[in-house]
């Protein structure tokens, strides 16, 4: 058996809502919109990349993320600040040997890291 990865899904209040910041943010583009309750966003420069989901529940974010994602960038720090301008909240920084990451949480709440490699 041969599995691909689809796409990664996000649980939100507001896909909707939510797809304003990720498109912005990763030069996303909404590819399919099942209502408002699920949302698809994927990369029309890169379709083979995995979409990015955002679906609706009812249950607020509690606690911390079990899963996140990761992104890595040369300008960890230029990522951030446009990533805060566009409506995420700065958390903290952490540094480990050859890696220094930031971590994030989207317009809902939802964590995610910027990290860049260094020597």
């Amino acid at each position: 058996m041969k599995l691909n990865m689809g796409g990664i899904t996000i649980d939100c209040a507001d896909p909707r809502s939510l797809a304003e910041f990720w498109t912005k943010a990763l030069d996303l583009e909404v590819a399919f919109d099942a209502g408002g309750y699920f949302v698809q966003l994927r990369s029309s420069a890169n379709p083979k990349q995995p979409y990015l989901g955002l679906q609706m529940v009812a249950e607020p974010r509690a606690g911390k993320n079990r899963v996140h994602i990761d992104f890595a960038t040369d300008d960890r720090e230029g990522e951030v600040e446009r990533l805060v301008a566009l409506g995420a909240t700065k958390g903290e920084d952490h540094t480990v040997p050859g890696l220094t990451w930031t971590v994030l949480q989207d317009p809902e709440g939802n964590e995610f890291c910027v990290g860049s490699p260094h020597s």
